[in-house]
């Protein structure tokens, strides 16, 4: 859980990494099945963050 401001832009900037790492795979791996099994865990913790800090209170 995120409890204040600090921890928001952590993982705001975690998200942000992720993303990036996933745009520079998505342009080295041109194998679509190699693609998804290599990006699948960043997605999935993408997810999670995103899903932590709209629960986070204000």
């Amino acid at each position: 859980m995120i409890a204040n401001d600090q921890e928001l832009k952590v993982t705001l900037d975690r998200i942000a990494q992720f993303q990036a790492q996933l745009a520079h795979l998505r342009k080295v791996e041109t194998n679509p099945a190699n693609y998804h099994a290599a990006a699948s865990g960043f997605i999935a913790e993408i997810d999670r963050m995103q899903l932590e800090v709209l629960r986070s209170p204000k």
